[in-house]
Order: structure tokens, then C-alpha cells, then sequence
């Protein structure tokens, strides 16, 4: 199964997402990600065991991973904003558009160290750059796209909205022909 650490965003902010994707979304080699699926990555993990996988790290030792990186952190819930637009891995060359997270980002950094300790000991790959908390808004395929999104960074930074975080959440990613589809395995609760 492919997995990863999130928070979710609301439903409620998916036509500001929707909105914040516009000045780019119809450009050619541009994918939008589905709005109502926007989140945060805390911790990609890749694939993780069921109970016949040999090899991958087992989802039950990945869940008490989840529970121990949340008491290990100590964030309370608290309010994030999703605000402006970002590029990885640069300007010149774009292959994904992100919204940045403003006020939060610090509460998610805490959340991310965490889980890259405790799923780094698991055997989960350690990530490879630094930690930036955002929301992806599309994949670039091509020049013609990245153009687009040259533009739309040069036009402003739109504000997505405030959220409130209760949780972080264990999501599966299935692959499918028309785009991941993503199911919860499991939350947890910050206190």
C-alpha cells in the first residue's frame, strides 16, 4: 500500500484552491491537483506492508509510528493559513505549483520532524531536502505550462484561507488512470 502522513484541508476552502489554480490550470503540460483532495504533506512513506507484504515497513508499526510522532511533538491544535504561490525545484525549471503555508508552518515543521524521526527508524527513507509545508496545486509536464506559471507567480499570491488543525491523518494512495484517489487509514488527534 502507498502511504503518506496529511493534514487535510477543509472542503470548505476547495473553491479557493480551485481559484488559486485558475491562472494556470488550462495551460498546456499543466495537471491541477482535485481541489476537494488538497492537503498537506507531513511525510511521504512510499509503500508500506499489509499483513502478506514482506519487506516494507507494516502499517501497524507505521500507525504507532503516527501516535508516537504526535506525542513526540506536543503541538496543540491550532490555525493554518494557505497563502501565495511557490515552485519546485525552481523558476527556470517548474514541475510542481504549490500555496505556502504562512501561520501554522511552524506547528507542521514540528509535526514533520517527528515523523521523519520515527518512520526513519521504521526503515521509511529519510527526504531528501528540506521540509517546506505547502499545498500542490499542479504538476508541470512541459515549458509551454511552466510559462504559464511564471506568469501567474509574477500576478500576486493569492490567499487560500484559515483551517483549523485538529489532526494529522494516514492516507493510502491508490494510482489510477484519472489521478490518485486517497482513503484515511487512520487519524490522530493533536492534544
Amino acid at each position: 500500500m502507498r502511504a503518506f502522513f496529511a493534514v487535510d484541508l477543509p472542503d470548505s476552502l476547495a473553491p479557493a484552491v480551485a481559484e488559486a489554480q485558475a491562472p494556470f490550470a488550462d495551460a498546456s503540460g499543466v495537471n491541477p491537483v482535485d481541489p476537494e483532495q488538497a492537503h498537506v504533506t507531513l511525510k511521504f512513506l512510499g509503500d508500506i506492508g499489509t499483513e502478506d507484504d514482506e519487506g516494507d515497513p507494516a502499517l501497524d508499526d507505521v500507525a504507532a509510528a503516527g501516535e508516537r510522532a504526535v506525542d513526540r511533538a506536543a503541538v496543540s491544535p491550532f490555525e493554518a493559513e494557505i497563502r501565495g504561490l511557490g515552485v519546485f525545484p525552481n523558476r527556470e525549471y517548474v514541475s510542481v505549483v504549490w500555496a505556502g503555508v504562512g501561520r501554522g508552518g511552524d506547528d507542521l515543521a514540528a509535526l514533520y520532524e517527528a515523523l521523519e524521526a520515527e518512520t526513519t527508524a521504521l526503515g521509511v527513507d529519510p527526504k531528501a531536502h528540506a521540509f517546506t509545508p505547502h499545498v500542490t496545486l499542479a504538476r508541470v509536464e512541459n515549458a509551454a505550462g511552466a510559462e504559464a506559471v511564471r506568469d501567474a507567480l509574477d500576478a500576486g499570491d493569492p490567499e487560500v484561507g484559515t483551517f483549523s488543525v485538529d489532526e494529522i491523518r494516514l492516507v493510502e494512495s491508490a494510482l489510477t488512470a484519472s489521478g490518485p484517489e486517497y482513503g484515511v487509514v487512520r487519524g490522530f488527534g493533536l492534544e
